[in-house]
């Protein structure tokens, strides 16, 4: 887009978008207005400006970092996680509230009900399911049926066992244990 057309859809002046362009370019640490439209999304300053991995070619997905839930109401899904589910609340920031799911981070946004839509299951893994089971509905959590066996490996004996259960939102969740069938022991 030219500049006068910047200037007009902005309601500034010409200089002004100059002005505002040059800046823009010191700040990110490119050489020009040119190199600006291929910024690739982090200044100069930035460790990624100069970070290779060495691994040119190829990529290696590591744990999951975060997962990412809907609501309707944030505070709502805030006191579920934090109060019956007891997962660690790490911050909210306005419509946003996060937790700490074993490392990996559960980030839940507030949309309007126009947007809502039912997420992702999340799959939380427990020692004892039994007891885990037990142990939330004591809390009021509703579950849709009692733990069940899902799957047995008979190569490793381990069976997969499952509960599942909606959030206060509406979200489907899941108790998951990893059973080493015939009193072996767990699973790494």
């Amino acid at each position: 887009m030219r500049r006068a057309e910047i200037a007009r859809r902005r309601g500034i002046t010409p200089d002004g978008v100059k002005y505002h362009i040059e800046n823009i370019v010191a700040k990110l640490g490119v050489d020009s207005s040119r190199q600006l439209r291929h910024w690739l999304g982090y200044p100069v300053t930035s460790p990624l400006s100069t970070r290779r991995n060495g691994m040119e070619g190829s990529v290696l997905l590591g744990p999951l970092g975060q997962v990412s839930l809907l609501a309707t109401r944030v505070d709502r899904a805030e006191e579920f996680y934090r109060d019956v589910l007891g997962l660690p609340h790490l911050f909210t920031f306005g419509d946003l509230t996060f937790f700490d799911c074993g490392g990996t981070r559960l980030f839940i946004r507030a949309v309007g009900d126009e947007e809502w839509r039912p997420s992702s299951i999340l799959y939380f893994l427990v020692d004892d399911i039994r007891t885990a089971h037990d142990e939330l509905t004591g809390r009021g959590v509703g579950f849709q049926g009692a733990p069940h066996l899902i799957f047995t490996d008979d190569a490793t004996g381990v069976e997969d066992w499952m509960a599942f259960f909606e959030d206060s939102e509406g979200n489907t969740l899941a108790l998951m244990s990893r059973v080493q069938a015939h009193g072996g022991t767990r699973p790494a």
